[in-house]
């Protein structure tokens, strides 16, 4: 296996102005990530004198020093639901996947920081991404868990109520955990503080419960509420406290005494899980350093997104010893497949140099046939404008042969990981495996853009066909009608440009969230070890999940 020989020049000044460009995008990107930290951070006082941790520390307690840590949809809500500058986003959860007493889990933190850790729209979207994620993978999900219940205004705007939309989307939530259960995949929960109505069904809901004296109160219908709705009268102990459900209800198995001890207990009871996966799975291949260094990452990207680039430039600094076996290379040039090795684990990789050519999805169907052959993982490097149109490309059946890709990646049975690394426009977008395609695991790179086409190209195709109406009636178009098109095109570019963005994209969960360049061979690494596991994790199923009879 060949050695990929790069021909870009670190020096040049073309090269410096990609770098200062993508640093700018990873700026914003940890501007946001700094924003979110701030509106948590703004409730260190008030959790200090409740004698709380806050969510991140619980984070921290939670997972083995030094491991390391995946956050996933880290930008759910950003500027949604009343967000304005990140210091409200991320749907209330600190979600990923991390190690606990050196087994691989999935980890929940309700941000109760953050408007009372309330559930919204993105807080259900991403625990249902987190479920789906725990299906593939067969990850113990650990959940520590503090939520004052569902938020009556949680919904995207004005037409989506949480009273109506979310209500139902939760009530999947609590369906998948009892599915979860019934699958063998073990959910310990932790409840820090208030689990009201929504949040109480999730702590119930699970296998192993942790209650905290002092601080846990679970119930349906707190004393406000209950008061309200039947008159009656309860302090929070009695009528949810962690004591009444250790002793009386028998809801919970364990009771811890403050917050680090809960956090103790759940480490214990994950040790006590069949031994971690990894310990029985071997890579393919001693790992080995890419021959570029991860920095020139920084700089592959041009900083007009019209320019073309060589994406075997980014496969160059991502793989092994920096070989990669391309596939077919001299038929369908502008879509490039080939087998290498990622930090020793064997994968194929499919990635554009351009739009997608009924040559290239023909090649790209083929070798996906082989990679499930022979159960190769696939990486998929978005950077393509979409499918190739044209009469020419009609007649040389772009449409059967790109149905005849999006088929093979549909039905395509090993792990499949995507990183959009830059434009990912129309039916391409699906073709190259994009999050609706189901993929293991999606992110994005900040220069990421993701539309049914680009502004440009949209807002000509409405000034067309508004031309040809008047045409098709033997008239000329006026000339405010023209200018109120102009007008409209403007708009609909700018738009479109905005909404394309990874940082809109990834606010609605398009991905699994956005990473920094220097850090994708890290990432794949990590999930193709967290896919390569799953055969490996000794859980059984039973009929009904575990029950507290």
């Amino acid at each position: 296996m060949k050695s990929i020989q790069s021909r870009i020049d670190s020096n040049s000044e073309e090269f410096a102005k990609n770098v200062e460009f993508m640093t700018d995008y990873v700026a914003q990107v940890r501007h946001i990530e700094n924003q979110i930290r701030l509106g948590e951070e703004r409730y260190r006082e008030r959790a200090a004198k409740k004698g709380k941790l806050l969510p991140r520390e619980r984070l921290a307690h939670l997972l083995d020093p030094g491991a390391p840590f995946l956050e996933l949809n880290s930008f759910a809500g950003y500027q949604m639901m009343g967000d304005t500058d990140g210091t409200t986003a991320g749907g209330n959860l600190i979600m990923g996947i991390g190690f606990v007493k050196g087994r691989r889990v999935l980890v929940m933190v309700w941000n109760y920081a953050i408007k009372g850790g309330t559930i919204n729209t993105a807080t259900t979207r991403k625990s249902l991404r987190l479920q789906e994620i725990a299906f593939q993978t067969r990850l113990p999900i650990v959940s520590l868990s503090e939520s004052g219940g569902g938020n009556l205004s949680g919904g995207e705007g004005p037409q989506d109520p949480w009273g109506a939309y979310g209500f139902i989307a939760g009530g999947r939530v609590y369906c998948q955990q009892a599915q979860l259960s019934a699958a063998g995949i073990p959910q310990i929960t932790v409840a820090h503080g208030n689990a009201t109505a929504g949040g109480a069904y999730q702590v119930a809901l699970s296998d192993y419960i942790v209650l905290v004296r002092d601080q846990s109160h679970l119930f349906l219908a707190g004393p406000p509420l209950l008061k309200a709705a039947t008159g009656e009268e309860a302090e929070h102990e009695v009528l949810g406290g962690a004591e009444m459900h250790a002793s009386v209800a028998g809801t919970g198995e364990y009771l811890a005494e403050n917050d680090a001890d809960g956090i103790r207990v759940a480490r214990d009871i994950v040790d006590q899980l069949p031994p971690p996966a990894g310990r029985t799975m071997l890579r393919d291949k001693e790992p080995e350093e890419p021959c570029y260094p991860k920095q020139e990452l920084m700089g592959i990207v041009p900083t007009d997104k019209r320019v073309p680039y060589d994406m075997t430039e980014v496969i160059a600094r991502i793989v092994d010893g920096s070989r990669f076996l391309a596939f077919k290379a001299e038929f369908g040039t502008e879509t490039v497949c080939g087998h290498c090795y990622i930090d020793g684990f064997r994968c194929g990789i499919i990635t554009n140099n351009g739009p997608i050519t009924p040559q290239g999805a023909l090649k790209s169907a083929q070798f996906l046939q082989l990679c499930d052959q022979s159960n190769t993982p696939m990486l998929f490097l978005h950077n393509t404008t979409g499918f190739l149109v044209g009469v020419e490309a009609e007649q040389m059946g772009q449409v059967k042969h790109g149905s005849k890709m999006i088929q093979a990646v549909a039905n395509f049975r090993p792990p499949k990981v995507t990183i959009v690394v830059g434009n990912s426009y129309g039916a391409g977008n699906y073709a190259m495996c994009s999050h609706s395609l189901k993929p293991s695991f999606c992110f994005s790179w900040p220069t990421a853009r993701t539309a049914v086409m680009g502004g440009a190209q949209a807002a000509k195709v409405l000034s067309i066909v508004s031309e040809d109406r008047y045409k098709a009636k033997g008239e000329q178009m006026p000339d405010e009608v023209r200018q109120g098109l102009d007008e409209q095109s403007e708009r609909i570019e700018t738009d479109m440009e905005i909404s394309s963005e990874a940082i809109f994209t990834s606010a609605r969960m398009l991905d699994d969230g956005i990473i920094d360049p220097r850090d994708t061979r890290q990432v794949v690494s990590f999930c193709l070890a967290t896919v390569y596991e799953t055969p490996h994790r000794d859980t059984e199923p039973n009929s009904f999940g575990v029950l507290r009879l």
